[in-house]
């Protein structure tokens, strides 16, 4: 039995040494193993009886792992966050805390639970794992981050790693984008710039955790109204459009309304949504280098700390307004316009 997660062992001896520990958590396979009478593994998928349960912490650096007996040596489960896949086992010797994170919830729930049946000394229903080093095929499995930038490094035979949060997949001469991604429900950072895609696909919406998404220079004519109208309105935060072939955006664009970071560069946008000030959130928008000839009356209800417009085709008004100002007008300023009226 195995759970894949991050793991930080924190001793309850530093402290009371002057000491600290690192504070972060790595990578890591968990492994339940349990040993016969002799004390040698018993075989993979045997139904295991009340013999020795250990549980082993393996990480990409010591795959043959550090081992914790279990029964009746745990003092105390933390599970008040199991929910969102994290938890703290208490052990008594040697005096650690294992703290677990970043694991898939109901994997977890199963995991404690043995771990709880070990400590009582019961049967474990669920098969063990045998004594043998973690192989690093098992740390692919709970990777978070992948970066390839280039074709000959693109997976075609074998599926990207489940627990995938951060991936970039630049230059690899995408004309689509590969369904295999739209499986990964942990995804956040999503990024697909200088490729050829030419279209996105509706899907990328279940992706209900992705928070960036950068499509810069790629092929895009459009921004999909059901795109505007999925789970993206509630978790996208930076989107990256720029160096594509968009001549405008539809008006649903601006139900994105957790965007802060919006890059529509070198397009060929000739307007903004007329509800563009609905984008109440959105703090950096730079869109140098369209065709754009105006901006919406809207506009000025963003609260921007950050605005590019240079290279646009900005019209001028044909007739300059009248501002009537409200307050008596001081006697400079009546002097100032009478010269003006009269000269």
């Amino acid at each position: 039995m195995k759970l894949h997660c991050e793991v930080e062992v924190v001793s309850r001896q530093l402290p009371a040494l002057g000491m600290r520990n690192r504070g972060k958590g790595v990578r890591a396979v968990l492994s339940l193993c349990q040993q016969t009478a002799r004390g040698q593994p018993r075989a993979r998928g045997e139904r295991s009886g009340p013999h020795l349960t250990c549980l082993f912490i393996s990480t990409l650096k010591d795959k043959r792992g550090t081992r914790y007996e279990l029964k009746e040596n745990i003092e105390q489960f933390f599970t008040k966050f199991v929910d969102e896949g994290k938890a703290t086992v208490r052990l008594k010797e040697p005096p650690v805390d294992i703290c677990l994170s970043k694991a898939n919830s109901s994997s977890l729930k199963s995991f404690l639970s043995a771990l709880r049946l070990a400590h009582r000394g019961c049967d474990i229903e669920a098969p063990l794992s045998t004594f043998a080093p973690v192989k690093t095929s098992e740390f692919e499995k709970c990777k978070t981050k992948m970066v390839i930038t280039s074709k000959k490094d693109y997976p075609l035979s074998r599926n990207f790693p489940p627990s995938l949060e951060h991936l970039q997949t630049s230059y690899c001469g995408l004309i689509r984008i590969d369904t295999r991604m739209l499986s990964l429900r942990n995804l956040r950072k999503l990024d697909l710039s200088h490729n050829h895609i030419k279209k996105l696909p509706a899907t990328i919406g279940d992706l209900v955790h992705l928070q960036e998404l950068n499509l810069n220079d790629n092929h895009l004519e459009s921004f999909s109204v059901a795109l505007c109208q999925s789970t993206l309105q509630t978790s996208l935060r930076s989107l990256d459009l720029s160096k594509n072939k968009i001549k405008a955006l539809p008006v649903q664009f601006c139900q994105l309304r957790e965007l802060t970071d919006l890059k529509l560069d070198d397009n060929e946008l000739i307007r903004f949504p007329f509800k563009m000030g609905q984008l109440t959130n959105l703090r950096f928008l730079s869109a140098a280098r369209n065709k754009l000839p105006f901006l919406p009356s809207e506009f000025k209800n963003l609260s921007l700390e950050y605005l590019d417009l240079f290279g646009n085709t900005f019209e001028q008004p044909k007739v300059l307004p009248v501002i009537m100002l409200q307050t008596p007008l001081s006697l400079l300023e009546s002097s100032a316009r009478a010269i003006l009226y009269n000269r």
